[in-house]
């Protein structure tokens, strides 16, 4: 594992929860003492390390699980490979995150134009490296195995029905990374960060759709519309929110156009309050199809106080447990993380492909910076 914050959480809840498969949690690397050492014990790995080549060098080491920031995991991925391990990372794949010539900061400073040519050159490294490898590459995008989307996905296949129209949105409150703000490490700001979680389930749905019907579908263009409106808020007026975009967007909205002509609408904010809001809808020619991962209301509670609840958690983005909210049941369930995890060890036991794998990293990367670059020069992209 590399990391110890919030993915590593994510990714560890579901990796312990894997059966019929033996896993051994070796080492952990992490760059800080304080995040490092309580996520050894807590996650109960034999070592605890500060350098990413005690991994590559172990010959015990079959996998490693990439949850850095996205501004290294390219160079991990590469690394990890050609070492002979198999890679978990998390997303997103890559990004731009510039070049000593750039000037400063990248997000207001270096054309997304040439942000979109520059990802897609290293891409396309990655997929040749990859492919000339007989090693498995597993995206982590939960979301493609939220119990809610894989039931979309058998009706849909069942039914073969057209899909006309997707929506789909993760929106929440900032982030808890220290630097969401700054596109030199994380990439971009709210819509790489979230928003790539319903464009990857979007863009597996349609796929379903595609194999089930026997056609070839493909997203043609992309138009978006992005922005920061944070930065408008007074101190005041910005104490619930804790997003804070130095050169990266707040908000995003895109329209992707599919080569059979139908659409979808995808929407990511960093100003969303009352937790985090996760949906997907699906619009056919003979279904509508509500997707709704987060928050939903298998339980309710009313506190009029939080005594005694200091250690119990609730849900995500809410900074009060008092009045009336509703907990998450099973999240790692619910949000794919279990389900994703055991297919990606079974994947490499078994030896067979896992659902989410390189191609829909490399067609999320592709289009998440094909909308940087439409939101720049305001005109649709065609890919």
């Amino acid at each position: 594992m590399v990391g110890a914050g919030r993915a590593t959480e994510l990714h560890m809840n579901a990796l312990q929860r894997v059966s019929g498969i033996p896993l051994r949690f070796k080492t952990i690397v992490a760059r800080r003492p304080e995040q490092l050492l309580p996520a050894k014990e807590k996650y109960g790995f034999e070592i605890a390390s500060y350098d990413f080549n005690d991994l590559l060098n172990d010959p015990e080491i079959d996998v490693i699980d990439i949850c850095t920031p996205p501004y290294v995991h390219e160079d991990m991925i590469i690394k990890a490979i050609q070492a002979g391990k198999h890679v978990i990372c998390e997303k997103p794949l890559t990004g731009y995150f510039g070049n000593e010539n750039d000037g400063k900061p990248i997000g207001l400073n270096v054309p997304k134009t040439v942000m979109y040519e520059e990802v897609l050159k290293s891409i396309e490294n990655l997929k040749k490296i990859i492919d000339a490898s007989d090693r498995k590459f597993m995206y982590a995008e939960n979301f493609v195995y939220a119990p809610a989307v894989v039931k979309a996905a058998e009706i849909i296949s069942a039914k073969k029905s057209r899909i006309l129209y997707m929506k789909g949105e993760e929106s929440l409150n900032g982030s808890s990374s220290p630097v969401a703000g700054e596109w030199s490490k994380t990439g971009g700001g709210t819509f790489i960060r979230t928003g790539s979680h319903p464009l990857s389930a979007v863009l597996w749905l349609k796929q379903q759709e595609a194999k089930a019907r026997g056609v070839d579908i493909f997203v043609e263009s992309v138009l978006a519309d992005m922005g920061r409106v944070t930065p408008l808020l007074s101190e005041y007026e910005h104490r619930h929110i804790m997003a804070r975009p130095n050169d990266v967007e707040d908000n995003g909205t895109v329209i992707l156009t599919f080569s059979d002509g139908s659409k979808a609408v995808i929407i990511a904010t960093d100003i969303c309050l009352g937790g985090s809001k996760n949906y997907i809808e699906l619009y056919c020619n003979d279904a509508n199809i509500k997707c709704n991962l987060t928050m939903n209301d298998m339980m309710s509670t009313y506190f009029l106080d939080e005594h005694g609840l200091d250690n119990v958690y609730l849900s995500e983005m809410l900074p009060v447990k008092i009045g009336w909210n509703n907990p998450f049941i099973a999240d790692e369930v619910i949000r794919g993380y279990t389900d994703e995890m055991q297919d990606f060890m079974e994947s490499i036991y078994y030896d067979r492909e896992p659902k989410s794998g390189f191609k829909l990293a490399y067609d999320t990367m592709k289009i998440t910076y094909a909308a940087y670059k439409s939101a720049e020069i305001g005109q649709r992209v065609k890919l």
